[in-house]
């Protein structure tokens, strides 16, 4: 049986942080103390992160952030991998938690009625209801709900644009849905603040949903932001909904193009990924900054120069480095 060491952890809370230089810091140096890998922004509107590391100092982390007064609100999504989902930790202070261009609106004040998965499941099949997927294409063509309303979207702040497409649903329920659940707190306060007056959010988003409803009904993968790329949600009716980029064949594996210079994340079938050499085509296969494919087209992005040790003065490097087991 595979030992599923490792905990990865999806999570965020709008709450207001004065100095996110300082609590950066203090995030960061924790993280590190503690082997916690990943990827996470703070903001002076809260935080938002997705994180591996063994379970014990995963277990360290949750109690870690909801022992601070801010965030003690936060609702963790676990789940469980054979090793650390992430090769390096980032913290980065940023405007948003997440980019929605929607800076003006705060979900502690106003936003969609949160449903738990079994309230979500028992309502989205209801006449009156539409089911809203908020996230980006290349997330929701590898996996998306039955029947759901898709937006033609390339980014989460393009998301302002497409409302004006959806007026003629300001009389129904609006169910709307993503990974974890963050961009539906800006996006169903969005929808209220154009004058949709029935508005909703599956809670914890399309992972809760597939943890504590078996994901039934969502077809294809959910795409993660780590380097597991794609993960199973339902148990009940599963189906492959992806089709590989190169020659059509019902596919979810998600491959990013061997040509640096192009990087499009589609999916690709085994064959197709060793017969272009990790290139989603002939012309990406041939240029000559190809990088080498190994297999998985995961290629670790560019830290743009990201010291992970940037600031922690307290303690040196060697000091605060710790063995990985089972990496």
């Amino acid at each position: 049986m595979e030992n599923l060491d490792y905990s990865v952890l999806l999570y965020y809370c709008y709450a207001e942080i004065k100095d996110p230089e300082a609590y950066r810091e203090e995030h960061h140096l924790f993280c590190v103390e503690n082997n916690i890998r990943g990827r996470i922004i703070i903001s002076s509107e809260g935080l938002n992160g997705t994180v591996s590391g063994l379970k014990e100092d995963c277990d360290k982390y949750m109690e870690y952030v909801k022992s601070d007064p801010r965030f003690a609100k936060t609702e963790f999504k676990v789940d469980h991998f054979d090793k650390h989902a992430f090769a390096k930790i980032h913290v980065r202070v940023k405007p948003e938690i997440v980019h929605s261009s929607l800076r003006h609106l705060d979900p502690n004040i106003r936003t969609g009625k949160h449903l738990e998965p079994a309230e979500f499941k028992a309502l989205k099949d209801q006449e009156d209801v539409v089911i809203l997927d908020v996230r980006s294409n290349y997330e929701h063509e590898l996996g998306h709900f039955k029947n759901a309303l898709r937006l033609d979207i390339d980014n989460f702040r393009d998301f302002p644009e497409k409302v004006k497409e959806l007026e003629h649903l300001k009389n129904k329920k609006v169910l709307t849905y993503c990974t974890g659940g963050i961009k539906c707190e800006k996006a169903s306060a969005y929808l209220l603040e154009q004058g949709f007056e029935d508005v909703y959010q599956l809670h914890g988003g399309i992972i809760k949903y597939g943890m504590e409803a078996d994901g039934a009904d969502f077809e294809g993968k959910c795409y993660v932001f780590d380097n597991r790329v794609a993960v199973d949600v339902n148990k009940v009716n599963p189906k492959v909904i992806s089709k590989c980029h190169c020659c059509g064949t019902p596919s979810d594996r998600m491959v990013n193009c061997a040509n640096p210079e192009c990087n499009i994340h589609v999916p690709i079938c085994e064959a197709c990924g060793w017969k272009y050499e990790g290139a989603c085509s002939d012309e990406c296969k041939e240029h000559p900054e190809k990088r080498p494919y190994d297999g998985t087209g995961y290629y670790q992005k560019n830290t743009n120069g990201y010291n992970p040790y940037k600031g922690l003065h307290r303690k040196s490097e060697k000091e605060i480095s710790k063995p990985t087991v089972n990496d």
